[in-house]
């Protein structure tokens, strides 16, 4: 009997230059910090993506659909090299170990290959592993030519197929640029470049507006049993914030090049009416900072953060609404507030059993693979 297929986004994680790395250092440090940094990316791509094999220095992951968030993909992968470079750096300034393992730790690398195809499960010696052709695929992909072509070390690679399933219809308007390779038994395969080095750079200096809870004119908080990542697909995805905002029956999306974050224009519709939401800061999954017009005469754009953080086992979400700089736009908002929170209340009111029984799902999920542990040689934060 055959194993039914499923259609799955593929990602392999791959820890670069590790081979190299290894030949030249102690190999007792060199697992530990292999196995820390392994553990930094598992868990950064959780719990959207989840661990199939860890496969040496590369983490295998997949994520079931016929269809992902383009949007929400981009970010997942992005947040998993931002977490990876920070605890490089973390690791290096807090160990004062001056083996070759520990000095030579900033040389080491992460990248990316991302295909979305067919997969079966199939039980072999008492394990489940993924097989089919797009398994084949996306490994294949892994010893491409990128670096020497495209001068990129630090990068992304998704597949036509992944860019079609995701609906990022302009990569070349989100910065990637187009690859295409010949594999042996494969035949060619197509796909589009993001440099990651230089989304580091530029999240390096990017100017932040999260409006603290002291600079807030409002704030209403709610712990949310579920993670960060559950929480933050519905606070943003336009597709679920109907199902627990009360009156919204639509958001209507004009993100940046295909890509939400930065610049995005939301339009919430209310029956006849629509609050037109811009993001003005995009922090995924920490906070996210909109300004919204309200269609009501003379009421203030609302500049608010939606903030969130893990505690007691679950997600405490925050709406915090920015004081207004003007005495009378401050009236204006003391005269709404009641109902502002009132509102606030009734959605964190719905979101709350979805985001629970979303987080229940993923619980009850087949047990993922292992990661390494480390044995704690390093600080949690650079001494």
């Amino acid at each position: 009997m055959f194993a039914a297929t499923e259609p799955a986004t593929l990602l392999i994680a791959d820890i670069s230059g590790y081979t190299s790395y290894l030949a030249a250092v102690e190999l007792e440090h060199a697992q530990d910090i292999l196995a820390d940094l392994v553990d930094t990316v598992v868990t950064s791509l959780r719990p959207g993506f989840r661990l199939a094999k860890l496969e040496g220095d590369a983490a295998f992951m997949s994520m079931s659909g016929a269809a992902a968030d383009g949007s929400a993909l981009m970010d997942t992968v992005e947040r998993c090299y931002f977490a990876f470079r920070r605890r490089l750096r973390d690791i290096t300034q807090a160990t004062s170990c001056a083996c070759n393992a520990c000095i030579r730790i900033p040389t080491l690398g992460l990248k990316f290959v991302v295909h979305h195809g067919q997969v079966a499960h199939q039980s072999m010696a008492g394990m489940t592993e993924l097989v089919g052709s797009d398994v084949i695929v996306v490994h294949r992909l892994l010893k491409n030519h990128v670096a020497e072509e495209l001068d990129a070390i630090a990068y992304a690679l998704y597949t036509d197929a992944c860019l079609q399933a995701s609906g990022l219809g302009d990569p070349a308007g989100l910065g990637m640029r187009p690859y295409r390779e010949a594999f042996e038994g494969v035949g060619e395969v197509g796909g589009w470049v993001a440099d990651l080095a230089a989304a580091w750079a530029a999240e390096e200096v990017r100017s932040r507006l999260c409006i603290a809870p002291d600079q807030a004119a409002i704030v209403v908080e709610r712990v949310i049993p579920a993670q960060p990542e559950v929480v933050w697909e519905y606070i943003t995805s336009p597709a679920l914030r109907p199902s627990w905002q009360p009156r919204v029956t639509a958001v209507l999306e004009q993100p940046v090049a295909g890509r939400r974050g930065v610049g995005t224009v939301n339009h919430c519709v209310h029956g006849k009416n629509a609050v037109v939401e811009e993001i003005l800061d995009w922090q995924p999954t920490d906070y996210v900072t909109t300004r919204s017009k309200l269609p009501i005469p003379g009421v203030p754009k609302i500049t608010m953060t939606i903030a969130l953080d893990a505690a007691d086992g679950g997600t405490r979400v925050q709406f915090r609404a920015a004081r207004p700089r003007s005495a009378k736009d401050r009236a204006v908002l003391g005269m709404i507030r009641r109902e502002w929170e009132r509102q606030v209340n009734a959605s964190l009111d719905a979101l709350v059993p979805l985001a629970g029984e979303a987080a229940r799902r993923a619980a009850d999920a087949p047990e993922e693979p292992a990661v390494p542990v480390s044995r704690g040689r390093f600080l949690d934060e650079p001494a």
